[in-house]
């Protein structure tokens, strides 16, 4: 009987807490290297490790050192505006300059020695300048990534080739000012060059600019596409049964409206066309 009251009690308080009482600060932890912010799931205290885990890069106009900035867009936006993502969420901020992906892998060994979770279901993702860091992470760690997604970026990998070793979907505009789609077009053709393009997916959105793939953050099918994929598929295979395009931008931040049940409209990037913000 205390066994059941304590559970209810657990999920009394669970129902009543907002999605910042689920959020770390974690600050020169690491010697030299990134501070971040860990969110974690409501139902945590029942998946432990089955828990995937999400790493969320952002771009450029983010760096710095005030922790607050990066919550600006990305995952951690979308949970507060009421997108669930039952995964632990990890949104480091680059104080400066391309992103480093052995901080990135110090980052979420630190998170995994104190956290139970899946270490078969790591995910990256980021768009921009965490475009460039989610291919050079993937693809010089694929063997500790189930699966990437890289918004309007680029790499700085002289060897592309890890790229083609994990599930990989490479999204850019064809309207981008900042980053020209190029640059991600450039790591299609030598993958599919090399014949290594097989667990690769790739989409240019037409008339798309700069800061228009940041609502991607904040659609469903994005997470569900990350978390079904694992580092224990055999081969693993890429999914493609879901597509992301221009209908799905328009109806992001509606969606995240509808699920959370708020009244107001949620404001964002513009989509299509225009100027978009600095990312």
């Amino acid at each position: 009987m205390k066994k059941i009251l304590l559970m209810l009690l657990l999920l009394v308080s669970t129902m009543q807490a907002s999605a910042y009482d689920f959020l770390r600060a974690v600050k020169d932890s690491i010697p030299g290297g990134y501070n971040f912010w860990v969110y974690t799931p409501i139902d945590y205290f029942y998946s432990q490790e089955q828990t995937p885990v999400i790493i969320f890069l952002h771009g450029a106009s983010l760096c710095g050192r005030n922790l607050e900035r990066v919550r600006r867009y990305g995952p951690l936006d979308a949970i507060v505006k009421g997108r669930q993502i039952d995964a632990l969420t990890i949104v480091p901020q680059n104080p400066g300059g391309a992103w480093s992906p052995k901080k990135i892998m110090d980052v979420l060994d630190w998170v995994k020695s104190r956290y139970a979770c899946d270490t078969t279901r790591v995910y990256v993702l980021g768009m921009s300048l965490g475009g460039y860091g989610t291919m050079d992470v993937c693809g010089t760690y694929p063997d500790r990534i189930a699966a990437g997604m890289a918004l309007c970026g680029g790499t700085s990998l002289k060897d592309v080739s890890g790229l083609g070793r994990l599930p990989f979907w490479i999204i850019h505009g064809t309207a981008d000012r900042a980053v020209p789609v190029s640059k991600s077009k450039t790591v299609v053709e030598n993958l599919k060059r090399d014949g290594n393009d097989t667990r690769l997916l790739y989409d240019w959105l037409k008339g798309a600019n700069h800061g228009a793939p940041a609502r991607i953050f904040y659609l469903r099918k994005t997470y569900d596409w990350l978390f079904s994929h694992s580092l224990l598929d055999k081969d693993r295979p890429v999914r493609r049964d879901l597509t992301i395009g221009l209908d799905d931008l328009r109806r992001a931040y509606g969606d995240v409206r509808r699920n959370a049940g708020a009244p107001e409209l949620i404001e964002g990037p513009s989509v299509i066309k225009g100027e978009g913000h600095e990312y």
